[in-house]
Protein backbone atom coordinates (compact mmCIF):
# COMPACT_ATOMS: atom_id res chain seq x y z
CA UNK A 1 0.00 0.00 0.00
CA UNK A 2 2.85 2.40 0.88
CA UNK A 3 4.51 1.70 -2.47
CA UNK A 4 1.25 2.50 -4.29
CA UNK A 5 0.89 5.80 -2.39
CA UNK A 6 4.52 6.66 -3.18
CA UNK A 7 3.99 5.92 -6.89
CA UNK A 8 0.91 8.17 -6.92
CA UNK A 9 2.89 10.96 -5.22
CA UNK A 10 5.71 10.59 -7.77
CA UNK A 11 3.22 10.68 -10.66
CA UNK A 12 1.58 13.85 -9.29
CA UNK A 13 4.96 15.54 -8.75
CA UNK A 14 6.19 14.66 -12.25
CA UNK A 15 2.92 15.83 -13.87
CA UNK A 16 2.93 19.15 -11.97
CA UNK A 17 6.60 19.82 -12.74
CA UNK A 18 6.25 19.01 -16.44
CA UNK A 19 3.24 21.33 -16.64
CA UNK A 20 5.32 23.97 -14.89
CA UNK A 21 8.16 23.46 -17.40
CA UNK A 22 5.79 23.84 -20.34
CA UNK A 23 4.34 27.10 -19.07
CA UNK A 24 7.66 28.44 -17.77
CA UNK A 25 8.70 28.60 -21.44
CA UNK A 26 5.44 30.42 -22.26
CA UNK A 27 5.88 32.99 -19.51
CA UNK A 28 9.51 33.51 -20.45
CA UNK A 29 8.56 34.27 -24.04
CA UNK A 30 5.75 36.55 -22.89
CA UNK A 31 7.83 38.44 -20.34
CA UNK A 32 10.76 38.94 -22.71
CA UNK A 33 8.30 39.97 -25.42
CA UNK A 34 6.79 42.71 -23.24
CA UNK A 35 10.27 43.84 -22.12
CA UNK A 36 11.13 44.24 -25.83
CA UNK A 37 7.82 45.99 -26.59
CA UNK A 38 6.24 43.11 -28.52
CA UNK A 39 3.46 40.62 -27.79
CA UNK A 40 5.16 37.23 -27.63
CA UNK A 41 3.11 34.09 -28.52
CA UNK A 42 -0.42 35.07 -29.57
CA UNK A 43 -1.75 32.67 -32.22
CA UNK A 44 -2.36 29.27 -30.54
CA UNK A 45 -5.16 29.70 -28.03
CA UNK A 46 -6.17 32.87 -26.18
CA UNK A 47 -3.05 35.05 -25.97
CA UNK A 48 -1.01 32.00 -27.01
CA UNK A 49 -1.88 29.95 -23.90
CA UNK A 50 -1.85 26.69 -25.89
CA UNK A 51 1.53 27.41 -27.49
CA UNK A 52 3.51 25.14 -25.08
CA UNK A 53 1.17 22.22 -25.87
CA UNK A 54 1.56 22.84 -29.62
CA UNK A 55 5.35 22.95 -29.22
CA UNK A 56 5.32 19.70 -27.25
CA UNK A 57 3.24 17.91 -29.90
CA UNK A 58 5.53 19.22 -32.64
CA UNK A 59 8.65 17.97 -30.80
CA UNK A 60 7.09 14.56 -30.18
CA UNK A 61 6.37 13.95 -33.87
CA UNK A 62 9.48 15.61 -35.27
CA UNK A 63 12.05 13.38 -36.97
CA UNK A 64 14.81 12.13 -34.66
CA UNK A 65 18.09 12.41 -36.58
CA UNK A 66 21.33 10.72 -35.43
CA UNK A 67 24.55 11.81 -37.23
CA UNK A 68 26.35 9.02 -39.10
CA UNK A 69 29.65 9.55 -37.28
CA UNK A 70 28.14 9.93 -33.80
CA UNK A 71 28.71 7.48 -30.95
CA UNK A 72 25.13 6.22 -31.01
CA UNK A 73 24.87 4.78 -27.49
CA UNK A 74 26.30 7.88 -25.78
CA UNK A 75 24.35 10.16 -28.14
CA UNK A 76 21.09 8.52 -27.07
CA UNK A 77 22.00 8.34 -23.38
CA UNK A 78 23.09 11.98 -22.90
CA UNK A 79 19.62 13.67 -22.82
CA UNK A 80 18.24 10.87 -20.63
CA UNK A 81 21.05 11.41 -18.09
CA UNK A 82 20.36 15.16 -17.96
CA UNK A 83 16.60 14.83 -17.58
CA UNK A 84 16.73 11.91 -15.11
CA UNK A 85 19.23 13.69 -12.83
CA UNK A 86 17.07 16.82 -12.68
CA UNK A 87 13.87 14.84 -12.11
CA UNK A 88 15.44 12.85 -9.26
CA UNK A 89 16.53 16.13 -7.62
CA UNK A 90 12.86 17.02 -7.16
CA UNK A 91 12.39 14.12 -4.74
CA UNK A 92 14.20 15.87 -1.85
CA UNK A 93 12.68 19.35 -2.24
CA UNK A 94 10.37 20.25 0.70
CA UNK A 95 7.45 22.35 -0.60
CA UNK A 96 6.05 22.57 2.95
CA UNK A 97 6.56 20.84 6.29
CA UNK A 98 6.35 17.11 5.53
CA UNK A 99 5.85 17.77 1.80
CA UNK A 100 8.95 16.00 0.46
CA UNK A 101 9.09 12.61 -1.21
CA UNK A 102 12.40 11.84 0.51
CA UNK A 103 13.29 14.01 3.51
CA UNK A 104 16.88 12.78 3.79
CA UNK A 105 19.56 14.15 6.12
CA UNK A 106 21.94 15.00 3.25
CA UNK A 107 19.39 16.62 0.94
CA UNK A 108 21.64 19.55 0.02
CA UNK A 109 24.54 17.25 -0.81
CA UNK A 110 22.19 15.04 -2.86
CA UNK A 111 21.09 18.05 -4.96
CA UNK A 112 24.73 18.90 -5.71
CA UNK A 113 25.43 15.29 -6.69
CA UNK A 114 22.51 15.23 -9.13
CA UNK A 115 23.53 18.60 -10.56
CA UNK A 116 27.01 17.23 -11.23
CA UNK A 117 25.53 14.12 -12.84
CA UNK A 118 23.43 16.26 -15.18
CA UNK A 119 26.58 18.02 -16.36
CA UNK A 120 27.93 14.62 -17.48
CA UNK A 121 24.99 14.41 -19.89
CA UNK A 122 26.00 17.76 -21.43
CA UNK A 123 29.64 16.69 -21.74
CA UNK A 124 28.66 13.35 -23.27
CA UNK A 125 26.36 15.09 -25.75
CA UNK A 126 29.23 17.31 -26.86
CA UNK A 127 31.60 14.37 -27.26
CA UNK A 128 29.23 11.81 -28.79
CA UNK A 129 27.88 14.09 -31.53
CA UNK A 130 31.30 14.13 -33.25
CA UNK A 131 31.03 17.80 -34.22
CA UNK A 132 33.43 20.65 -33.51
CA UNK A 133 30.60 22.90 -32.32
CA UNK A 134 29.20 20.35 -29.88
CA UNK A 135 32.67 19.41 -28.63
CA UNK A 136 33.49 23.05 -27.85
CA UNK A 137 30.15 23.38 -26.06
CA UNK A 138 30.86 20.26 -23.99
CA UNK A 139 34.36 21.45 -23.05
CA UNK A 140 33.01 24.85 -22.04
CA UNK A 141 30.33 23.20 -19.90
CA UNK A 142 32.90 21.00 -18.16
CA UNK A 143 35.12 23.96 -17.20
CA UNK A 144 32.10 26.04 -16.20
CA UNK A 145 30.67 23.34 -13.94
CA UNK A 146 34.01 22.75 -12.19
CA UNK A 147 34.45 26.48 -11.57
CA UNK A 148 30.97 27.39 -10.40
CA UNK A 149 30.11 24.27 -8.42
CA UNK A 150 32.96 25.18 -6.09
CA UNK A 151 31.52 28.69 -5.70
CA UNK A 152 27.94 27.53 -5.20
CA UNK A 153 29.01 24.90 -2.67
CA UNK A 154 31.11 27.36 -0.66
CA UNK A 155 28.30 29.93 -0.72
CA UNK A 156 26.04 27.50 1.17
CA UNK A 157 28.61 26.63 3.86
CA UNK A 158 27.48 29.67 5.89
CA UNK A 159 23.88 28.40 5.73
CA UNK A 160 25.03 24.97 6.91
CA UNK A 161 26.96 26.56 9.79
CA UNK A 162 23.95 28.60 10.96
CA UNK A 163 21.45 25.74 10.62
CA UNK A 164 23.80 22.92 11.66
CA UNK A 165 22.37 20.50 9.12
CA UNK A 166 22.25 19.41 5.47
CA UNK A 167 18.57 18.47 5.74
CA UNK A 168 16.53 20.92 3.63
CA UNK A 169 13.47 20.87 5.89
CA UNK A 170 15.59 21.54 8.96
CA UNK A 171 17.33 24.44 7.19
CA UNK A 172 13.90 26.03 6.65
CA UNK A 173 12.93 25.40 10.28
CA UNK A 174 16.19 27.01 11.43
CA UNK A 175 15.22 30.16 9.50
CA UNK A 176 11.71 30.10 10.97
CA UNK A 177 13.26 30.07 14.45
CA UNK A 178 15.73 32.88 13.65
CA UNK A 179 15.13 36.56 14.44
CA UNK A 180 14.69 37.69 10.82
CA UNK A 181 13.08 34.51 9.48
CA UNK A 182 15.40 34.44 6.45
CA UNK A 183 19.10 33.70 6.11
CA UNK A 184 19.40 36.26 3.30
CA UNK A 185 19.50 38.96 6.01
CA UNK A 186 22.49 37.44 7.80
CA UNK A 187 24.07 35.96 4.64
CA UNK A 188 23.73 38.63 1.89
CA UNK A 189 27.18 37.93 0.42
CA UNK A 190 26.43 34.19 0.32
CA UNK A 191 23.15 34.84 -1.49
CA UNK A 192 24.89 37.09 -4.03
CA UNK A 193 27.49 34.39 -4.77
CA UNK A 194 24.80 31.69 -4.87
CA UNK A 195 22.64 33.64 -7.30
CA UNK A 196 25.47 34.38 -9.75
CA UNK A 197 26.76 30.79 -9.57
CA UNK A 198 23.19 29.51 -10.01
CA UNK A 199 22.96 31.31 -13.37
CA UNK A 200 26.18 29.62 -14.49
CA UNK A 201 25.11 26.20 -13.18
CA UNK A 202 21.92 26.32 -15.24
CA UNK A 203 23.70 27.69 -18.35
CA UNK A 204 21.55 30.81 -18.38
CA UNK A 205 22.35 34.25 -19.77
CA UNK A 206 24.85 35.86 -19.26
CA UNK A 207 26.67 32.56 -18.71
CA UNK A 208 25.15 30.46 -21.52
CA UNK A 209 28.59 29.80 -23.04
CA UNK A 210 28.00 26.04 -23.64
CA UNK A 211 25.21 26.94 -26.09
CA UNK A 212 26.28 30.41 -27.33
CA UNK A 213 24.17 30.48 -30.49
CA UNK A 214 26.16 33.35 -32.04
CA UNK A 215 29.40 31.36 -31.74
CA UNK A 216 28.60 27.63 -31.61
CA UNK A 217 25.25 27.33 -33.48
CA UNK A 218 23.59 25.69 -30.43
CA UNK A 219 26.65 24.31 -28.69
CA UNK A 220 26.35 20.83 -27.23
CA UNK A 221 22.80 20.31 -28.61
CA UNK A 222 23.57 21.36 -32.20
CA UNK A 223 23.12 17.82 -33.59
CA UNK A 224 19.98 16.99 -31.59
CA UNK A 225 16.42 17.20 -32.91
CA UNK A 226 12.90 16.16 -32.04
CA UNK A 227 12.14 14.76 -28.62
CA UNK A 228 15.80 14.42 -27.59
CA UNK A 229 16.29 18.14 -28.09
CA UNK A 230 13.13 18.71 -26.04
CA UNK A 231 14.56 16.54 -23.23
CA UNK A 232 17.58 18.85 -22.91
CA UNK A 233 15.16 21.77 -22.92
CA UNK A 234 13.07 20.21 -20.14
CA UNK A 235 16.20 19.41 -18.11
CA UNK A 236 17.29 23.06 -18.31
CA UNK A 237 13.97 24.40 -17.04
CA UNK A 238 13.67 21.76 -14.31
CA UNK A 239 17.23 22.73 -13.31
CA UNK A 240 16.09 26.34 -13.05
CA UNK A 241 13.19 25.26 -10.82
CA UNK A 242 15.48 23.12 -8.62
CA UNK A 243 18.11 25.85 -8.18
CA UNK A 244 15.44 28.48 -7.48
CA UNK A 245 13.96 26.11 -4.88
CA UNK A 246 17.37 25.69 -3.21
CA UNK A 247 17.66 29.49 -3.07
CA UNK A 248 14.22 29.69 -1.43
CA UNK A 249 14.99 26.90 1.04
CA UNK A 250 18.43 28.18 2.05
CA UNK A 251 17.97 31.97 1.98
CA UNK A 252 14.32 33.04 1.69
CA UNK A 253 12.70 31.09 4.51
CA UNK A 254 11.18 28.27 2.47
CA UNK A 255 7.44 27.94 3.01
CA UNK A 256 7.31 30.59 5.76
CA UNK A 257 5.78 33.92 4.75
CA UNK A 258 7.00 37.34 5.89
CA UNK A 259 5.47 38.84 9.06
CA UNK A 260 3.60 35.55 9.73
CA UNK A 261 1.05 36.30 6.99
CA UNK A 262 -1.42 33.37 6.99
CA UNK A 263 -1.28 31.60 3.63
CA UNK A 264 -1.13 27.96 2.53
CA UNK A 265 2.62 27.13 2.98
CA UNK A 266 3.24 25.64 -0.51
CA UNK A 267 1.81 28.85 -2.01
CA UNK A 268 4.51 30.91 -0.26
CA UNK A 269 7.14 28.48 -1.50
CA UNK A 270 5.95 28.60 -5.13
CA UNK A 271 5.61 32.41 -5.10
CA UNK A 272 9.22 32.76 -3.96
CA UNK A 273 10.41 30.25 -6.57
CA UNK A 274 8.57 32.16 -9.31
CA UNK A 275 10.14 35.40 -8.11
CA UNK A 276 13.64 33.94 -8.57
CA UNK A 277 12.67 32.48 -11.95
CA UNK A 278 11.40 35.93 -12.98
CA UNK A 279 14.89 37.25 -12.16
CA UNK A 280 16.31 34.54 -14.47
CA UNK A 281 14.12 35.84 -17.29
CA UNK A 282 14.73 39.51 -16.53
CA UNK A 283 18.49 39.00 -16.67
CA UNK A 284 18.17 37.15 -20.00
CA UNK A 285 16.28 40.11 -21.48
CA UNK A 286 18.78 42.64 -20.11
CA UNK A 287 22.38 41.43 -20.13
CA UNK A 288 24.70 40.38 -22.99
CA UNK A 289 26.76 37.19 -22.87
CA UNK A 290 30.15 37.31 -21.15
CA UNK A 291 33.35 36.29 -22.91
CA UNK A 292 34.71 32.95 -21.73
CA UNK A 293 37.78 34.45 -20.03
CA UNK A 294 35.46 36.82 -18.15
CA UNK A 295 33.30 33.87 -17.07
CA UNK A 296 36.32 32.07 -15.61
CA UNK A 297 37.64 35.24 -13.95
CA UNK A 298 34.32 35.93 -12.20
CA UNK A 299 34.23 32.39 -10.83
CA UNK A 300 37.82 32.05 -9.62
CA UNK A 301 38.78 35.66 -8.81
CA UNK A 302 35.53 37.02 -7.39
CA UNK A 303 32.98 34.43 -6.28
CA UNK A 304 35.29 31.88 -4.61
CA UNK A 305 37.23 34.50 -2.58
CA UNK A 306 33.93 36.12 -1.55
CA UNK A 307 32.60 32.73 -0.42
CA UNK A 308 35.72 31.97 1.63
CA UNK A 309 35.56 35.44 3.23
CA UNK A 310 31.89 34.89 4.09
CA UNK A 311 32.71 31.55 5.75
CA UNK A 312 35.41 33.22 7.86
CA UNK A 313 33.13 36.10 8.94
CA UNK A 314 30.23 33.72 9.71
CA UNK A 315 32.48 31.52 11.84
CA UNK A 316 33.89 34.56 13.65
CA UNK A 317 30.40 35.95 14.33
CA UNK A 318 29.18 32.58 15.67
CA UNK A 319 32.22 32.30 17.93
CA UNK A 320 31.75 35.81 19.34
CA UNK A 321 28.01 35.18 19.86
CA UNK A 322 28.65 32.15 22.09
Amino acid sequence: MQILILLIQIAILVAVVLLHVAYATYFERKIIGHMQVRMGPMLVGWHGLLQPIADGIKSFFKEDIIPDQADKSLFLAAPIICLAAMMVSLSVLPFAKGWALADINVGLLFIFAMSSLASYGIILAGWASNSKYTLLGGIRSMAQVISYEIAIGLSLVGVMMLSGTLNLSQIVEAQGNSFFGMFIISQPVAFFVFFIAMLAETNRVPFDLPEAETELVSGYITEYSGMRYAMFFMAEYIGMFVMASIGVVCFLGGWYGPFAVPLFPPIWFILKVYFIMFLFIWIRATLPRYRYDQLMAIGWKLLIPLSLGNIFITGLAMTLAQ
